[in-house]
């Protein structure tokens, strides 16, 4: 079956980096977009990244575009988000999902879900 499992969250401190993995098994990744998500306390899900792998298009949200980078690993079914110069309103839990299209702001129609890592920024 379809799993998706996030690793690498953290306790960061505002100005680090941390590097999200998501482990994907049970489907082909290269014919499908697999999407960062994360949800902060009190606020809706929203898509911060997404890669496209029938095309190589890679989608940022304006409030991570130029820190984060989504990247993925065919051969190891990985795609990764690397996170830097994080500040304290990117503390959220961190999805990836699958079979979704990029853009789809709230994931409404992705299909696969990880169960989310924690990424706090504080000093």
């Amino acid at each position: 079956q379809v799993q998706l499992v996030e690793s690498g969250g953290g306790l960061v401190q505002p100005g680090g980096s941390l590097t999200l993995s998501c482990a994907t098994s049970g489907f082909t990744l290269d014919r499908y977009a697999v999407g960062w998500f994360r949800q902060a306390p009190g606020k809706e899900r929203e898509e911060i990244s997404c890669i496209n792998h029938s095309d190589g298009t890679k989608h940022y949200a304006a409030s991570v575009a130029g820190r984060f980078t989504i990247s993925s690993d065919s051969a190891k079914n990985m795609v990764y988000l690397q996170m830097n110069n994080l500040k304290p309103e990117d503390t959220a839990v961190y999805y990836c999902a699958a079979e979704g299209p990029c853009g789809d702001y709230r994931g409404y129609t992705y299909r696969y879900w990880g169960q989310g890592t924690q990424v706090n920024v504080s000093s």
